[in-house]
């Protein structure tokens, strides 16, 4: 039985991925619960983030790292989250499709229990 993923992206988010990384080059996300940029998804140019230790890696987005506050994480652990993009400015105004007038937003949905049995396994920032 395949892992069920802990992550997906809509179309038009991974639209917007491909523009900005044939820009920057790789990227890395990174979803937060500080005060800024609240629990938004940020996205940075691979490496232009510092992890903290314990931050947890939920999964992959056209190849480029997702990665989670790993306070967050534990309250979101039982969560299935979908990137997806909206116009306008979001909070704080660092990640990289700011300029573009977009914003990147999760779409949460709860696991089955059936799911839960199954998920993919995540990874630790050591």
């Amino acid at each position: 039985m395949e892992k069920i993923k802990r992550l997906e992206a809509t179309e038009k988010a991974i639209e917007l991925i491909k523009r900005l990384s044939d820009k920057f080059g790789d990227l890395m996300f990174y979803q937060a619960g500080g005060c800024c940029e609240g629990t938004q998804p940020q996205c940075f140019e691979k490496g232009g983030f510092y992890l903290r230790y314990g931050d947890v890696c939920i999964g992959t987005i056209q190849g480029f790292e997702f990665w989670v506050d790993k306070d967050l994480f534990e309250y979101w652990k039982h969560a299935h989250f979908t990137l997806d993009v909206t116009d306008g400015i979001g909070a704080g105004g660092f990640s990289l499709e700011t300029p573009y007038g977009k914003t990147f937003k999760v779409n949460y949905r709860l696991f089955t229990e059936e799911e839960v049995q199954n998920l993919k396994e995540t990874r630790l920032n050591e």
